[in-house]
């Protein structure tokens, strides 16, 4: 097989995101080949100015391609793009896009797209972050005009309570470290709307094999991540990126609302 005429997406990545490249990859299979550039290292600062600092040098991390021909590219970190508020998002990606010479999306923009083509206008947030940060991102999809159900918290294994989706002071969050059997156990012990769709926030928190299971238990259910929005966007905006047949997740995706 000849690999290299093949689309080809740039991802960009926080430095120790450990679940964007291994979800990407089982989701376009061998028909995209994905290249990656990671964010700096940024030793002393906490969450928010990391995620500060990470707007700022964003298109410098994106010139870390080179000359390298590509299609498009996806800025896989979530929580970097609440910051900037949906019209602000929309406007730095159509800058990057416009430097870069191909289309760039955020996360949280191929998210919003995805909602928009598929209908989707109710969400339930499954989240796995610190709890100012889960407020940040509630308000980000609300001030894109969803409607926001609820919210599930995800916090690590074995920290503060357990039962509860509505989180504890003692728990401990980092989306890196939750576990397929903590996001299920989270869910069951929840309640949310039957018509409203699950949003996995963040491109950290490894999701594939938890939707797998909830796609057999709620058939009917939209479940959305931030990995998989960014891939259904990919394979409409890359040339020849649809070509075969789709990850079963985006298959299903695709049906949603129809």
């Amino acid at each position: 097989m000849d690999l290299l005429p093949l689309p080809r997406l740039g991802l960009v990545v926080p430095p120790e995101n450990p679940t964007a490249e291994p979800e990407f990859a089982a989701l376009f299979g061998h028909r995209v080949n994905v290249y990656t550039a990671r964010f700096p290292v940024t030793p002393g600062l906490d969450l928010l100015d990391m995620l500060e600092s990470y707007n700022r040098v964003l298109p410098d991390t994106l010139g870390l391609f080179g000359g390298m021909r590509l299609d498009g590219a996806v800025v896989a970190c979530s929580a970097s793009h609440y910051l900037l508020g949906p019209d602000g998002d929309r406007a730095f990606c159509e800058d990057l896009s416009e430097r870069a010479g191909y289309p760039v999306y955020s996360s949280t923009r191929a998210t919003l797209a995805a909602c928009e083509a598929l209908g989707i206008r109710r969400l339930t947030l499954v989240s796995p972050y610190q709890p100012w940060l889960t407020d940040t991102s509630r308000g980000f999809w609300e001030r894109a005009g969803l409607t926001v159900d609820g919210v599930v918290t995800v916090p690590v294994p074995g920290s503060g309570g357990s039962g509860s989706g509505s989180g504890s002071s003692d728990e401990e969050h980092d989306p890196y470290r939750v576990t397929t059997a903590a996001i299920l156990d989270r869910l069951d012990a929840s309640t949310y709307p039957k018509d409203t769709a699950l949003l996995f926030t963040g491109t950290g928190m490894a999701t594939l094999a938890a939707l797998e299971e909830l796609a057999r238990r709620e058939p009917g259910r939209t479940l959305l991540t931030s990995n998989l929005a960014s891939a259904w966007w990919a394979r409409r905006a890359l040339p020849g990126a649809d070509a075969g047949e789709a990850h079963p997740l985006l298959r299903r995706l695709e049906t949603a609302g129809v």
